[in-house]
């Protein structure tokens, strides 16, 4: 069976019981997340193998992401530990409409010190996926351990998929992180970007001129999703566009483009990208939608994950 290989940051969000602003909240809730390691549960939930690469903190919180790891059934055999610092902890608010706004403590955090050579000891294969964000591609030693994963994944036949999830808080400047994306994305086979990303990253307001721009270097396959207004596939030859179900309840919109994005990727796992029908690209998007819809009606992002059964 092949494997999905989710490199980056894990970390626990604490969710705030209270909507509004992050300052009024008075209660939080720990749940599990970040961003590589919900897609990961996310295709292990769906019934394929998964793997996080990351490192975490020899702390409570560590512990405790090891066994949620475990029991999602996600592999940890290269989740890595350290002393020199702890688990990255976000606290997140959310407005009246599940809308999230995030306060990061990571500086530095566990997974920002993984290590080029700890990446040499994944057994990438063709016919696997290796799946990575922006987060973890700041200035540390994680970044460079991101482009010693790619190089190794592309070597043996790896595909490769990019979710940017731009957070604009981490980062000195939008323009660093902006051009921090720009040099990655054509490493990438597979790319997911929100609508709003697409426009932040190419500056081109018209989607089809936008997603044009992105096809560049290995990038064969763009997926761009517009909450209530549903989401896009693009290949260089074809497109589809699928609806949300705008009737669901929207709770916690935490891990929702996570869930999308480990749709696909369950779906192209040991299948690869080549010859994808339209009638593919269509229920491909239909999965991903319908796995997001039960995404923002629970709260929190890796208990969030749907069931197999609620996708398929």
């Amino acid at each position: 069976m092949n494997t999905l290989y989710a490199i980056g940051e894990m970390l626990i969000d604490f969710t705030a019981q209270e909507t509004g602003a992050l300052e009024s909240a008075v209660t939080f809730r720990k749940n599990a997340g970040g961003a590589p390691a919900n897609v990961a549960v996310c295709v292990a939930k769906l019934g394929k193998k998964a793997n996080i690469i990351t490192k975490l903190g020899n702390d409570p919180f560590g512990n405790f992401l090891v066994e949620t790891l475990k029991r999602e059934k996600v592999g940890t055999e290269f989740v890595f530990r350290t002393d020199r610092a702890n688990t990255a902890l976000a606290f997140v608010a959310r407005d009246e409409k599940g809308e999230r706004s995030f306060s990061f403590y990571r500086n530095p955090s566990a997974d920002m010190l993984l290590d080029e050579s700890e990446v040499q000891l994944v057994p990438f294969a063709r016919g696997d996926i290796l799946h990575f964000g922006s987060v973890d591609l700041c200035d540390a030693p994680v970044k460079r351990a991101h482009v010693a994963a790619i190089k190794r994944a592309r070597e043996t036949g790896t595909l490769i998929s990019f979710d940017p999830n731009l957070r604009y808080s981490l980062w000195k400047s939008a323009e660093e992180l902006l051009r921090t994306v720009r040099e990655f994305l054509p490493l990438a086979d597979i790319v997911k970007v929100s609508d709003e990303e697409l426009l932040d990253i190419t500056g081109i307001s018209d989607e089809k001129e936008a997603v044009k721009a992105l096809f560049q270097g290995e990038v064969k396959l763009v997926f761009v999703t517009k909450g209530k207004g549903g989401a896009s596939v693009y290949t260089k030859s074809a497109e589809a566009w699928q609806p949300t179900d705008t009737a669901s309840k929207v709770v916690d919109t935490t891990g929702a483009g996570d869930s999308f994005i480990g749709t696909i990727l369950y779906q192209l796992l040991g299948r690869g990208i080549e010859g994808l029908t339209d009638v593919e690209l269509n229920e491909m998007l239909q999965r991903a939608n319908r796995a997001a819809t039960v995404v923002v009606s629970r709260e929190g992002a890796i208990p969030a994950m749907p069931a197999r059964e609620e996708v398929f």
